[in-house]
């Protein structure tokens, strides 16, 4: 292992799996013969729908999100609106254009997501994508997310994710998810001795992969014997209380 990669970026030297996918957010409207509160502005419905892209670029489902928030303009009413069911769709009228946040939350634990998005009406429908990325997801949504596409060694999982095997690690008596957070707080002579540890206890079913142009070394956490989760655990553990 040469010092000199992990050097390059000391606190990103361990990063756990991670899979991207698209959300397409489809806005309809149009406008209707209610009477307005500003002249020269009509009023209009509206709607949103939030759709997965799968790898072939159709659309699918979003069901590894467990519900979606529109935070709407301080004007409405319920300017903070909550679904729980695909493609939560949302329906509303108003007669002026502005700028909301929709934050997906992530089944399994798997954190929030906020995006941006611009509701205008300079057409009837249009369509808006983002790039959703989902870190160090847990095997249930690794299993979610692999209906919609590809969620192994390109996406730095390596191969099909077992999901028993991921559930055994996960009743030891290591919280994956605190050992990965808090391997990027370790200072960088820390993280080298990770290194070294990985490297000398690691076992065939191992992944780990030198990004030697970003100077970086990554490892899936779950491919890790037991023994060397529990010593890297108790490394981490110990280090961070002092």
């Amino acid at each position: 292992m040469s010092v000199a990669r992990v050097q390059c970026a000391p606190r990103d030297a361990l990063t756990a799996p991670q899979i991207k996918r698209q959300v397409k957010i489809i806005t309809t409207q149009k406008p209707i013969s209610e009477p307005s509160p500003v002249d020269g502005y009509p009023m209009r419905a509206w709607s949103i729908e939030l759709w997965l892209l799968d790898d072939a670029g159709n659309e699918v489902s979003p069901n590894m999100f467990e519900k979606a928030v529109y935070n709407l303009h301080p004007s409405f009413d319920k300017n903070k609106q909550t679904f729980k069911k695909p493609p939560f769709r949302i329906e509303e009228k108003g007669w002026g254009e502005f700028d909301m946040t929709i934050v997906l939350t992530t089944m399994h634990k798997g954190g929030e997501h906020t995006m941006e998005h611009d509701l205008n009406f300079q057409s009837e429908r249009y369509e808006a994508k983002h790039t959703v990325t989902f870190r160090n997801p847990k095997p249930e949504l690794v299993a979610l997310l692999s209906e919609s596409g590809p969620a192994g060694e390109q996406n730095g999982v390596r191969g099909k994710v077992d999901a028993a095997k991921k559930k055994n690690r996960r009743d030891k008596n290591v919280d994956m998810e605190k050992l990965a957070e808090g391997l990027q707080k370790l200072t960088e002579d820390d993280l080298l001795h990770v290194v070294t540890l990985v490297h000398d206890n690691k076992s065939t079913e191992t992944y780990t992969k030198n990004d030697v142009e970003n100077g970086e070394f990554h490892v899936d956490l779950y491919t890790l014997p037991d023994s060397l989760v529990k010593q890297l655990w108790d490394f981490t553990s110990a280090k961070l209380d002092t």
